[in-house]
């Protein structure tokens, strides 16, 4: 775990940096999970602009891990649903414990809004470190993107 990270709620200045965090965690991040090809139509899925992120932030609750100023790990809550709409860090801060503390302040936001049981769709990147979290699998799954398809793992874990 890096000390020197603030986790708090997401703001409209961070939306820039998640837009970054999210291109690199796909394209680099991933790559040893999805093609190519695949991670190109899972980036231009959503904008590389902090107005389509800060629109977001409305959307969905959003908590960001931010080291020296700059965001460098997000993670967006869809609470009515009881699901993690996302989850990203910046590639070479992955399995430093950025992404496990996002998910346990995510948790408690959960708890608090009353949400019992939660939800994530979660990329193969993921899977297998939140089944070694507790998370429980419940299926394969596979969403289309720009005329591919990128499987990924359906999870819940009661709160």
């Amino acid at each position: 775990m890096i000390e020197r990270i603030v986790y708090r709620e997401a703001m409209p200045r961070d939306a820039a940096d998640q837009a970054e965090v999210f291109h690199h965690a796909v394209m680099q991040g991933a790559a040893g999970y999805y093609t190519l090809a695949q991670r190109e139509a899972w980036v231009v899925a959503l904008p590389r602009d902090a107005e389509a992120w800060a629109a977001r932030q409305v959307l969905y609750p959003t908590l960001v891990a931010v080291c020296d100023g700059r965001c460098v790990g997000f993670c967006e809550l869809d609470p009515d649903a009881g699901r993690i709409e996302t989850l990203y860090v910046w590639p070479s801060l992955a399995k430093r414990g950025v992404g496990s503390r996002l998910l346990e302040h995510a948790e408690g936001e959960m708890r608090q809004r009353g949400v019992t049981c939660m939800r994530i769709e979660a990329s193969l990147v993921l899977a297998d470190a939140l089944m070694r979290r507790d998370w429980a699998h419940q299926g394969e799954d596979w969403v289309a993107r720009g005329g591919e398809h990128l499987p990924r793992v359906r999870l819940s874990k009661s709160l």
